[in-house]
C-alpha cells in the first residue's frame, strides 16, 4: 500500500524532455522579444521621420519670414496705415483683432452650446445626426463658404463688404472645431462627478457650470485657440465678405458696409510685388500673424494652467 502512493521519481529520459521544452521555450521567448524591440525600433524611426516632415517645412517658413522681416523692420508699421504698395499695418492689425474677437463671441458661443446639448441632452439617434453634419460642415473649402457669404450677405442681402459677412462666414468655419472639442472634453469629466453632485440634491443647472464645465474648461479653451488660430489665417473667405480697407475700420457696431483691412491680405497681395517696400509689408505682417499664433498658445497654456485644478487628473492626484 505504502509503494503504490509513494511519488514517483522522474527518469532521465523526462527530465532530459523537459530542459528541453525549458529551453525552447526560452528561446522562442527571446526571439519574441527581439522582434518587438525591432518593431519598436522602426515604430519610433518612423515617428522621427513624420515628426522632420513636419519640423523641416514649419521651421523654414517661420525661419524665413523672421530673416526676411526682421532685419527691416519698421516700428511705424503700428502706426500708420496702408498706403497704396507701403506704409504701415496699424488699419490691418485692428481689423484683425476685430475679426478675433467677434469670432471668438460668435463661434465661441455657438459652439460651446453645441457641445454642451450634444455631450448633456441629445439623444443618440439626433446626436449621431447632428456630429456627422458638423463633420461634413468642417469638410467645406472656406473658399466655398467665402463665395456663399459673397452671393447671399454681401451681394442679396445688400451688406457689401463689411465686417459683418466676415464674422459669420468665419465663425461658421470653426464652429465645427470648438463644439467637437467642447463634446469631447465635457464627456471626459467622470460620471461620479455628476453622481456626486445629484446625491447632493444639486440641480441639473448648477451641476452644469460648477461640476462639469469647469473641469472641461482646458479642453473648451484649447477648441477656442486652434479656431481664432484658423480664423486668423484665413484669406479666402475675406476676400468675398470684407473686402480690404486701406484706413482704420469704423466702430465695430457697424457690421454693415463697413470693409475692414486684415495681415492676411497684405501678405497674399503684396509678397510677390516687384516693389521692395511691399515685399517688406508682407513679410511684416506674416511676422506679426506669427507673433499673434504665438500669443494666442501662450494665452491658451496659462489659461490651462489656472483652471487645471478642476481637472479630473488633478483631482484624483490629490486624493
Amino acid at each position: 500500500m505504502t509503494s503504490d502512493t509513494a511519488p514517483r521519481t522522474p527518469s532521465g529520459k523526462e527530465e532530459f524532455d523537459g530542459a528541453a521544452r525549458s529551453d525552447m521555450r526560452r528561446q522562442a521567448a527571446a526571439v519574441h522579444l527581439r522582434r518587438r524591440r525591432a518593431t519598436n525600433r522602426v515604430a519610433w524611426a518612423f515617428a522621427a521621420l513624420a515628426l522632420l516632415l513636419v519640423l523641416v517645412p514649419v521651421v523654414s517658413v517661420v525661419g524665413g519670414i523672421i530673416v526676411r522681416a526682421v532685419p527691416h523692420w519698421q516700428w511705424n508699421a503700428f502706426t500708420t496705415d496702408t498706403q497704396g504698395i507701403g506704409g504701415g499695418l496699424e488699419n490691418a492689425i485692428v481689423g484683425t483683432l476685430e475679426i478675433a474677437i467677434g469670432v471668438a463671441i460668435i463661434a465661441g458661443i455657438v459652439g460651446i452650446a453645441g457641445g454642451i446639448y450634444l455631450a448633456e441632452f441629445c439623444t443618440e439617434g439626433r446626436g449621431t445626426f447632428l456630429r456627422g453634419a458638423s463633420e461634413v460642415l468642417s469638410g467645406v473649402p472656406s473658399i466655398v463658404l467665402g463665395y456663399v457669404g459673397y452671393v447671399a450677405l454681401v451681394v442679396q442681402f445688400h451688406w457689401g463688404y463689411s465686417l459683418g459677412a466676415a464674422l459669420i462666414v468665419l465663425s461658421v468655419l470653426v464652429v465645427p472645431y470648438i463644439t467637437k472639442t467642447t463634446e469631447v472634453a465635457i464627456r471626459n469629466v467622470p460620471t461620479s462627478y455628476r453622481e456626486g453632485a445629484e446625491a447632493l440634491g444639486l440641480r441639473s443647472g448648477y451641476i452644469l457650470r460648477k461640476v462639469v464645465l469647469r473641469p472641461a474648461t482646458p479642453g473648451i479653451v484649447t477648441g477656442i485657440i486652434v479656431a481664432l488660430a484658423i480664423a486668423m489665417g484665413e484669406t479666402a473667405p475675406l476676400l468675398y465678405t470684407a473686402g480690404f480697407n486701406t484706413q482704420i475700420p469704423g466702430a465695430p457696431w457697424h457690421l454693415t458696409h463697413n470693409p475692414v483691412g486684415y495681415l492676411t491680405y497684405i501678405v497674399w497681395t503684396f509678397y510677390d510685388e516687384p516693389y521692395n517696400s511691399a515685399r517688406q509689408l508682407a513679410n511684416e505682417a506674416a511676422l506679426l500673424l506669427v507673433a499673434l499664433v504665438v500669443l494666442l498658445i501662450l494665452a491658451s497654456r496659462v489659461i490651462v494652467a489656472a483652471t487645471q485644478r478642476y481637472a479630473p487628473d488633478r483631482q484624483t492626484g490629490r486624493r
